[in-house]
């Protein structure tokens, strides 16, 4: 191996090493059952195990943090994706946003499943958050009640 090669080598280490002293904040801050979408949404038990699956790692404080979610760069992605998608909407601070947000927040989240951008590349390593037709449909249907629980002045 020549010597350039072994200097690549040895600082590719020293930097690979060096970014685990970079830690990224992985907490999951406590959940009020009462707060969450399945205690204020008229939700079946079918949404419940979509959300459950599919969205509970970036949309909830219930994040399930694999052990290679320990190493850098990694951590640092998954605590960027968790971040991100807690602050477009958290399930578990369901209680939090006013009705229309809700309502919103449905509207979109069936927008994005329909149009394949969730449950994003996270599922890659997850393939048991991939969903089917039924679970998209399930997800736009709440949708729909939403909207049109606000029509009607629910």
């Amino acid at each position: 191996m020549s010597k350039r090669l072994m200097q690549a080598a040895v600082v590719l280490v020293l930097v690979f090493a060096a970014a685990q002293l970079v830690r990224p904040e992985r907490a999951n801050p406590p959940t009020d059952v009462s707060r969450t979408i399945q205690a204020h949404v008229g939700m079946t038990s079918e949404l419940a195990a979509v959300l459950d699956r599919a969205c509970r790692d970036c949309h909830s404080n219930e994040t399930v943090w694999p052990w290679y979610t320990q190493i850098a760069p990694v951590s640092w992605l998954m605590a960027y994706g968790v971040s991100k998608g807690r602050n477009a909407v958290n399930f578990s601070e369901w209680a939090a946003y006013p009705r229309d947000q809700q309502r919103a927040a449905l509207v979109a989240s069936c927008q994005d499943v329909s149009a394949g951008k969730m449950p994003g590349v996270y599922a890659l390593l997850h393939p048991e958050m991939q969903l089917s037709a039924r679970d998209i449909e399930t997800v736009c249907a709440a949708a729909r009640q939403a909207e049109a629980d606000a029509a009607n002045g629910h």
